[in-house]
Formats: C-alpha cells, sequence, structure tokens
C-alpha cells in the first residue's frame, strides 16, 4: 500500500482501527458474534487456530505468524466502519477535499523556465471530480502511479496553472511522496 491509498485510507475513517493483533482478533470475533468457526472462515485457517490465538490460557495460548497478523489487519480493515467510510466518500466526491503532501514536483514547460523537480510542500483544495477519479482507480486495483498521475494532473491545473489562469500548457511530474493526507469535509 502505497502513501496515496494509506492518506485515503486515513481520511475515510474517524476512529483509529485497533493497533494489537489482540484487539483486531477482538474486533472480528464481535463481527461475527463470537463465532471462531466464522473468523477462521475469513482468514483462511482452522477454528483450532483462531481458538489458540484468542485463548486466555497463558500455556495454550499462541500469537499469529507475520502472515496471519497481516490477514487480520486486512480483514479488520475491510470492516472497519463500513457506513462512514461510504458517507465520507460519497462526501468527497461531491465537495472535494484538501490534499496536503510533501513530494518532488517536476516540470515539462516551454523554453526559458526551470524544469528541474524540486521538494515541495503543496495544501490544495480539489474538485469533487478529482475525488471521484481516484476512487474509481482505487476501486479498479490501479497502481500508486496511476493515482499519481491523477493527483499530478489536478494539481497542475489547480496549484501551477491556476485553475487556467497562468503557465498554459505546463506539465507536471509529481514523485518521491513522502507524505499524502486527504481533509474531507
Amino acid at each position: 500500500m502505497g502513501q496515496i491509498e494509506r492518506g485515503l485510507e486515513r481520511a475515510l475513517r474517524t476512529r483509529p482501527i485497533p493497533s494489537s493483533a489482540e484487539a483486531r482478533l477482538r474486533f472480528l470475533l464481535t463481527m461475527h458474534r463470537g463465532s471462531t468457526r466464522r473468523v477462521a472462515t475469513v482468514l483462511g485457517v482452522s477454528q483450532r487456530t483462531v481458538q489458540r490465538w484468542v485463548t486466555k490460557k497463558s500455556g495454550a495460548r499462541r500469537p499469529p505468524g507475520p502472515l496471519q497478523v497481516r490477514a487480520i489487519e486486512e480483514a479488520v480493515l475491510a470492516r472497519w466502519q463500513p457506513r462512514i467510510r461510504a458517507r465520507r466518500r460519497a462526501q468527497a466526491e461531491a465537495e472535494g477535499f484538501v490534499f496536503h503532501t510533501r513530494a518532488r514536483f517536476g516540470f515539462a514547460a516551454p523554453a526559458g523556465s526551470s524544469d528541474d523537480p524540486r521538494v515541495r510542500w503543496i495544501t490544495q483544495a480539489l474538485p469533487g471530480e478529482v475525488a471521484r477519479e481516484l476512487f474509481a482507480a482505487r476501486d479498479a486495483v490501479a497502481g500508486e502511479q496511476q493515482q499519481l498521475v491523477i493527483l499530478a494532473r489536478a494539481l497542475g491545473h489547480a496549484y501551477f496553472r491556476e485553475w487556467g489562469r497562468r503557465a498554459h500548457g505546463l506539465q507536471v511530474s509529481f514523485s518521491d511522496v513522502e507524505f499524502a493526507d486527504f481533509s474531507i469535509g
């Protein structure tokens, strides 16, 4: 998961996901009404394995391995605050969002201008069309590079060309993202 994807995920949540594997397992058990069989099916492990992870007996308890920890995290992310996520996504697609980033920006511009890439801090309000494009790319399992192209085009128009008032013909390249955050509403 790249910086853009992580930023989108953070923007869609109003509360942080549980941080420990134990807390995540408790959440999954709560979602499945305490059924270790259903949790095991979701995680692709045996029911007995889930029972070992959550048992109260200290000698019988076994922590999940790295692959299982990742599977638990993905299962929790997929089930965390579904209605809030849908509502915030709809809000971003309707009203737009504010994009905060620190990344390397370069340009392809007419002769006489500097096109050397440099690191910039940028905070820019972007319209709902950009949010729709980003979410559509994410739903289509597009990579980080495709999302960077969408954001570079939007930032080029909004930030560097001031919505078409200057720097006509300027093409923006966007790379080396240090962080990407989105503020919705």
